[in-house]
């Protein structure tokens, strides 16, 4: 169905492409399947998160603005999709390098989880000796092996601290006692999705954020959406019920924009073919690019 054109009320997302300039948001899409440990579409999903913006304007209720207005004022292009870091690995990390030059935040969108490998050492490159990681996830992605399910342990292997990695919303009955065991033995912090009820998402952002930042190199956030609840998500195949709400994962991504040390951030394990007939999950990935962008603009 053919979107409404009506010049009093701008769309978001009409980004263009790169053109050799620094800019304040950089977004690429990295879609990756090829390993994942469920069958998956989530190929498609950039281009699915492209199209739901479109159902957004750029504009801020005035008490939520951060500027006068309510516009977003920040610039912004849209590098495309790069080849298939599961074809081409060492390609799409040199892809991302070079659309993270020119951004000052670069918003990766999965793409399967396997993602968040090129996403994350493209936008560090060479200083991944100080770098740190904060994971909104339900899961530990340590396996072994190389899926969806490892991204976190081959990035430690890569070369990362494993006490610079924060996990936000890791759930019961969603990882295994020897995987636990093994994110202890990096010096991850854990922070369960339980204490989610009792802390404000700030305050635990905040955390997160101090420890990975701890070393003064640049953060990777890393936002696995089956962190969410499975109704909100139902294009994410591990979500499960009792996750963390949409307005939740909002504030988190209007946190990560805000923040200082956040260079780069990914959006992943959705699947685009099989989510809801609403369109619910691309559509709250597509929000929380726009508050990551709103979140920016309140940096200095």
């Amino acid at each position: 169905m053919a979107l409404s054109t009506d010049a009093r009320w701008p769309r978001a997302g009409d980004w263009p492409a790169p053109a050799g300039e620094r800019v304040d948001l950089g977004v690429i899409g990295i879609p990756t399947w090829r390993t994942s440990l469920s069958a998956t579409g989530s190929a498609a999903t950039p281009a699915a998160v492209r199209a739901a913006l479109r159902y957004y304007s750029e504009f801020l209720s005035p008490d939520r603005a951060v500027r006068d207005g309510g516009q977003l004022s920040l610039s912004a292009a849209d590098w495309g999709d790069i080849q298939e870091p599961d074809v081409a690995h060492d390609a799409a990390i040199a892809a991302v390098a070079a659309a993270a030059e020119f951004s000052r935040v670069l918003v990766a969108l999965g793409g399967d989880n396997a993602a968040t490998v090129p996403a994350a050492l493209g936008a560090w490159g060479s200083r991944i000796g100080t770098a740190g990681l904060v994971t909104l996830d339900a899961h530990h992605d340590l396996r072994d092996g190389v899926s969806n399910g490892s991204p976190v342990r081959r990035l430690i292997e890569a070369g990362l601290a494993g006490n610079r990695v924060v996990q936000v919303g890791i759930a019961d009955f969603a990882n295994s006692a020897e995987y636990t065991a093994r994110a202890a033995d990096y010096g991850v912090t854990v922070i369960h999705r339980d204490e989610l009820h009792r802390r404000p998402m700030a305050d635990v952002m905040a955390e997160a954020f101090e420890i990975a930042g701890a070393a003064g190199g640049p953060v990777h956030v890393d936002i696995d959406v089956d962190v969410c609840d499975r109704s909100v998500a139902p294009a994410c195949p591990a979500a499960i019920p009792g996750g963390i709400s949409a307005w939740e994962l909002r504030a988190a991504a209007r946190l990560v924009g805000a923040h200082p040390a956040a260079e780069s951030v990914d959006f992943v394990e959705v699947d685009s073919t099989a989510d809801s007939a609403d369109g619910r999950t691309v559509r709250l990935v597509a929000l929380c690019v726009l508050e990551t962008a709103a979140g920016l603009e309140t940096r200095q």
